[in-house]
């Protein structure tokens, strides 16, 4: 089992940048393939971004393609979502979630541990 905990989210004006972070409990961090969700305020969880279980692949939603990067430090058990060029439809709770058994899911329901979200706000 794993327990997720999210910081860095915050408000910022469009066009600026956030980098969240992602740190996971327990000592088989290295299992688990890792993804970054978000929902915004009336709309379902909707998939952001993946990374396998060394962090040589990841894989993003074309709406953040070229402007969000996702990478993990296995030493320091934690993921990252670096996001830049940011706009005020990126407003949403953002979710970090692991699982054991797909690298580069993107639905929900293949993730097994979810964290319990970081706000992030982006101002026009």
């Amino acid at each position: 089992q794993v327990q997720l905990v999210e910081s860095g989210g915050g408000l910022v004006q469009a066009g600026g940048s956030l980098r969240l972070s992602c740190a996971a409990s327990g000592r088989t961090f290295s299992r688990y393939a890792m993804g970054w969700f978000r929902q915004a305020p009336g709309k379902e969880r909707e998939f952001v971004a993946a990374i396998n279980w060394r962090g040589g692949s990841t894989y993003y939603a074309d709406f953040v393609k070229g402007r969000f990067t996702m990478s993990r430090d296995n030493a320091k058990n934690t993921v990252y979502l670096q996001m830049n060029s940011l706009k005020p439809e990126d407003t949403a709770v953002y979710y970090c979630a692991a699982n054991q058994n797909l690298a580069l899911a993107t639905m929900t329901g293949q993730y097994d541990y979810w964290g319990q979200g970081t706000q992030v706000t982006v101002s026009s």
